[in-house]
């Protein structure tokens, strides 16, 4: 069985191993106080143009995401996000268990809009509700969509007009970058944002996502939640490690292309074949709509993601693809969708 189910199935680049091992017996010190964790720091920073950005390693996005929120927010404030975003539908409730709640807007696209932020500023006026201080996007989305820079620039300037915090989850952010016609670079990023992380479970690291934070505020004593989040990891050295393999040659900025290139292939071959599309992904997120008994003959031999039911006989089904994907399985995939 080939599986389309997560960007994820796979390892680690080979590269990242190679370091790894390479350094297994250089002696380091803890929570990412090493010697490591530095060069990646320092790499990252330069990759971002944000010289004076602090950087944080974390082993996943859900604990990323649970430590820059509830370090950002006082007990009383509430973070935006889409209904499709991570922390309001694939998180368990973590956020809500810090005590903050998570404002919700429909979105077809995946996307926050300035007008959200506009709602939600008018909307949450008083002290008898909850205040909204963050706003939490996504690169790419749920759904594949990316944000243009004109769209990023939009949201943060809403953002900086009611003084509210942009947090962008990057953990399939070098995927987004890869895609053609992407015009959001990560200097962008860091000069929109005021905290985001570069994913690298998704994106070639065997696991570990990088933190970046600009704005001065969210800096003080963030170690400190890291720490009381479980989030601050003892040997550091291995997300350190893993992120120097990423950027010392500009790895990450090329890793996803193979992802790319082989979900266009399945875009494709679905619309040679007179099959819909959820929604229009660049990425490497498909969402085909397809007959259901074409996705029972597919999962004989396919691992595919959950169902989005479309009317009483086809379903879009996500497919996913990574920057380990073998372009023979996904040119046998193609095949198969031709054929039934």
């Amino acid at each position: 069985m080939v599986m389309f189910t997560n960007d994820y199935s796979e390892g680690c680049h080979p590269k990242i191993l190679e370091l790894l091992l390479a350094t297994n017996f250089e002696q380091a010190d803890g929570y990412e106080n090493d010697q490591f964790c530095e060069r990646a720091r320092a790499l990252i920073r330069d990759a971002c143009a944000a010289p004076d950005a602090d950087v944080h390693f974390f082993t996943g996005g859900t604990l990323t995401n649970l430590t820059v929120i509830s370090a950002a927010l006082r007990p009383h404030q509430a973070v935006l996000s889409t209904e499709l975003g991570h922390i309001a539908t694939n998180e368990t409730g973590a956020i809500e268990a810090t005590g903050h709640r998570v404002v919700t807007f429909a979105s077809e696209d995946g996307k926050m809009k300035p007008e959200f932020v506009i709602q939600a500023h008018n909307q949450f006026r008083s002290e008898h509700q909850t205040q909204p201080k963050m706003v939490y996007v996504s690169q790419s989305t749920e759904l594949g969509t990316v944000y243009s820079q004109g769209e990023l620039e939009a949201l943060s300037a809403e953002c900086k007009k009611y003084g509210y915090y942009l947090f962008l989850d990057g953990a399939r952010l070098g995927y987004a970058l890869a895609t053609p016609g992407n015009d959001l670079t990560l200097p962008d990023i860091a000069r929109l944002c005021d905290v985001f992380y570069i994913g690298g479970n998704k994106v070639g690291a065997l696991v570990g996502e990088a933190a970046v934070i600009t704005n001065a505020e969210l800096k003080q004593d963030f170690r400190y939640v890291m720490k009381q989040h479980g989030a601050l990891t003892a040997k550091g050295r291995l997300l350190g490690i893993q992120f120097v393999g990423l950027f010392e040659e500009g790895l990450y900025l090329n890793i996803g292309k193979n992802a790319i290139d082989t979900a266009m292939m399945i875009m494709k071959a679905c619309a040679e074949k007179g099959y819909g599309f959820l929604v229009d992904s660049p990425t490497n997120l498909q969402f085909p709509i397809l007959p259901h008994h074409v996705i029972a003959k597919l999962r004989e031999k396919y691992v595919l993601g959950g169902l989005t039911k479309v009317d009483d006989d086809h379903s879009a089904v996500r497919v996913v693809t990574s920057w380990a994907t073998r372009e023979e399985d996904v040119a046998a995939f193609c095949a198969d969708i031709l054929a039934l």
